[in-house]
């Protein structure tokens, strides 16, 4: 991996999903380079898969799980804003409605309670749906590692940067990155 500010890692079905999501890209040699970046405090997105790759590699904590109706959701979904203060939120206000579109089978996000309680006091959990599409614990979207520097969120932002494309609510996540990065 060269040097760069930002590592994302994209939606989509990586290895074919055949196993657990995300779980054979755990596998490549490219997570130990994303690894050792996080640990030196470099950035990290995954969106989608990227989220299910995050946590199969215990870059975050929890699993992402099939969804509750155990059918794939591909909509558009309204989120809360939970924390502002972290270098991909930083534009958006404390409590904003959002609207991402989601698109998976698997993102039905669980973790025991012990974890979420820690991840709720912490303020690491940086997105919550309002009105659940996968049967998430607690309605997460989105958290952050303990550093505060990788960011997993099921809802795909990158859908949603310009009118053209159905709206703008995902712009500020990029624009805060940008922001904070340059």
């Amino acid at each position: 991996l060269p040097e760069v500010d930002l590592v994302v890692l994209p939606g989509g079905f990586s290895y074919g999903d055949y196993l657990r999501c995300g779980a054979m890209a755990n596998q490549s040699k490219i997570m130990g380079a994303i690894k050792a970046h996080a640990a030196k405090g470099g950035t990290v997105l995954g969106i989608c898969n990227g989220f299910q790759v995050l946590t199969e590699s215990g870059l975050l904590p929890g699993v992402l799980m099939r969804n509750a109706g155990l059918k794939f959701v591909c909509k558009p979904v309204g989120m809360t804003v939970e924390e502002t203060q972290s270098a991909f939120t930083r534009k958006y206000d404390k409590g904003q409605s959002i609207s991402f579109p989601v698109a998976h089978g698997e993102g039905n996000y669980y973790a025991d309670d012990a974890t979420l309680d820690r991840l709720e006091g912490d303020g690491r959990v940086m997105f919550r749906y309002q009105s659940n599409p996968n049967g998430s614990a607690r309605n997460i979207a989105g958290i952050l590692n303990e550093k505060r520097n990788v960011l997993g969120l099921m809802p795909h932002p990158e859908r949603v940067v310009d009118p053209l494309n159905g709206g703008t609510d995902g712009r500020a996540l990029f624009q805060s990155l940008i922001e904070t990065l340059s």
